[in-house]
């Protein structure tokens, strides 16, 4: 009969402790990645820096660009009239600055894709201390990065964002 009276104490329990967890409910919340890397004025300011360090670069290579389509143009037009030296001098010299152009091209978009991501990981990193402020504040059990599917009551991206512009961390 004790055995019975324990059995039923402990079943007792062990419902009251799931309906107490059940009670509980979970606050979600997702943020929008994209329109954080686009929108918030550190990812702004992160662009218009970029764009500050490498314009000389890419105005370089722009201007070596048109060297060479001015020199292929000329090339095309004085060919027949060129003695075959001549012709083999500037095809050499022409491939020549082509792959020069080529590996400069190549080293400007390694560079820039380089500072690029540095750049977005210090607003990622600016971007997850206000999401934790926010979720802290606001008391949210998780916080998603990327959804499939929400309705707009979960989303506190417009609440990281305000974090973000006001240049707070």
């Amino acid at each position: 009969m004790k055995h019975v009276k324990a059995m039923w104490g402990v079943a007792l329990l062990l419902a009251i402790a799931t309906t107490g967890v059940q009670a509980q409910e979970s606050k979600i919340g997702y943020i929008n990645t994209q329109r954080i890397t686009t929108e918030s004025a550190p990812a702004k300011a992160a662009q218009t820096k970029l764009e500050q360090e490498f314009a000389k670069r890419q105005k370089e290579l722009t201007d070596q660009q048109q060297v060479l389509k001015t020199m292929s143009e000329r090339f095309e037009r004085d060919a027949p009239t060129l003695a075959e030296t001549q012709r083999v001098t500037r095809q050499k010299e022409f491939a020549e600055q082509s792959r020069d152009f080529q590996r400069k091209q190549r080293e400007f978009q390694e560079d820039l894709n380089g500072r690029r991501n540095e750049e977005l990981q210090q607003v990622l990193d600016k971007a997850n201390k206000a999401v934790k402020q926010v979720a802290d504040a606001e008391k949210y059990d998780l916080v998603i990065q990327e959804v499939v599917y929400s309705n707009g009551r979960h989303d506190i991206t417009e609440k990281v964002l305000k974090i973000l512009n006001s240049g707070a961390k």
